[in-house]
């Protein structure tokens, strides 16, 4: 139902996040207004799977403060704790019949970090310094593969061209944020 794309600019030392607008149910898409990548706290936030996460994870979820921890290890526990209990207190955190938990996909940014968020609350963070989710993911991958641009704001701007064009359930207007 969408694609969003993480890239981290080794330049610069930051990560950036865009995502699409597409909201699909089926063969339906709807342009919403609401984004799918924002701002919370210190963290860049782009997420797929459902529209109410997107909100939890917006307005009410409130990152733990990130101490001298490890930031994976702060990732892998204390973010994704919080996340859970957001999740919870928000009606959104589903369960299996085996009584594990289930949320949904996201990326996250954190200076010059980036996470891949799965439903069963793993947290990625891929070697190649780029990242994306949604339908269109493959996509966009591949368009970042396979380019030799260097702002990386045009690299992930084209990841999500790439990815509208081959795939039914993205489109724009684009949007990215920036640690």
């Amino acid at each position: 139902m969408t694609c969003i794309v993480g890239f981290i600019d080794k330049k610069n030392k930051k990560a950036i996040i865009g995502a699409d607008s597409a909201g699909v149910d089926g063969l339906d898409i709807t342009i919403r207004k609401d984004k799918k990548v924002f701002q919370v706290g210190e963290f860049i936030i782009g997420c797929t799977s459902s529209f109410r996460m997107i909100q939890l994870l917006q307005f009410s979820f409130t990152p733990p403060k990130v101490y001298d921890k490890d930031i994976y290890e702060y990732m892998c526990t204390d973010f994704i704790n919080a996340v859970r209990n957001c999740f919870k207190d928000g009606g959104y955190l589903q369960k299996y019949s085996d009584g594990d938990e289930k949320g949904g996909t996201f990326l996250v940014a954190y200076k010059d970090r980036l996470f891949k968020v799965s439903g069963d609350f793993q947290v990625g963070e891929a070697m190649q310094g780029y990242d994306a989710c949604g339908c269109g993911d493959s996509y966009a991958l591949g368009s970042i593969f396979n380019t030799n641009k260097t702002n990386a704001n045009t690299i992930v701007l084209d990841a999500l061209k790439t990815a509208e064009y081959f795939s039914g359930g993205v489109s724009e207007p684009f949007f990215t944020y920036c640690t």
